[in-house]
């Protein structure tokens, strides 16, 4: 028996869609079956961001800031921060690159900061989560800096039934599943208890393969106290 030699296999939203109605024992007979559904797999990937920590949809990137400069806009698409370093200027006799480490506070801590124009190295920030976020550090930069993030953004929307979905392979159950879930809601409700049951348990089989395996290592530490 020979196998295929391939590996690329890859639904795009017009397969997931036919799939859910498939699922939910119905077929896609117009156009706004199709419109309906594209609002649905949008949703159900907004519920994603709710339920944890998608490993593909963190990036790492580059913030520079700004001496003098406390508070900055991030794109409307960045949901969270996860890591953050200040990478220091390069002069004569740095190393190539010094990451220190920028510990997160909560926006409480922050408003009780009594000197907020204090200046230095930034080693404390707070994410605003608003519609459009914001980004604060202190103390506030007394030169220019790199702030280098790993922070998880929005994942691509499901538009036209040709595109295919930002979602790597081990997710096509879970969405696939969780697709039929919220249709069989507006179109199959004999079904929807089944297809809930099917869609938590792909989840969870999901997400509990997309982790991060690196062994965990805490090291005591006397005397040391701190309140954020």
């Amino acid at each position: 028996m020979a196998v295929s030699g391939t590996k690329t296999f890859e639904l795009d939203v017009a397969d997931y869609i036919e799939e859910a109605f498939e699922r939910c024992g119905i077929e896609i007979r117009t156009g706004y079956d199709q419109r309906t559904a594209r609002r649905s797999l949008n949703i159900l990937l907004a519920e994603w961001s709710n339920r944890g920590l998608n490993q593909w949809t963190i990036e790492r990137v580059t913030i520079p800031i700004t001496s003098a400069s406390a508070s900055y806009n991030l794109p409307s698409t960045v949901i969270d921060f996860l890591t953050v370093v200040v990478r220091m200027p390069i002069g004569p006799g740095t190393p190539s690159q010094v990451d220190l480490t920028v510990d997160r506070i909560s926006r409480d801590y922050y408003l009780n900061i009594p000197n907020k124009l204090t200046q230095g190295r930034p080693v404390q920030f707070v994410v605003d989560r608003q519609i459009t976020p914001v980004l604060y550090v202190w103390p506030t930069p007394d030169q220019n800096y790199n702030l280098i993030v790993d922070r998880l953004v929005r994942m691509d929307d499901a538009a036209s039934g040709a595109n295919t979905l930002q979602v790597p392979f081990r997710f096509y159950p879970c969405l696939a599943a969780g697709l039929a879930y919220y249709i069989a809601m507006k179109k199959a409700p004999d079904r929807v208890q089944l297809l809930k049951a099917v869609y938590e348990e792909e989840f969870d089989r999901a997400m509990s393969e997309d982790r991060d395996r690196a062994a965990l290592s805490l090291t005591p530490v006397r005397d040391y106290y701190r309140v954020v």
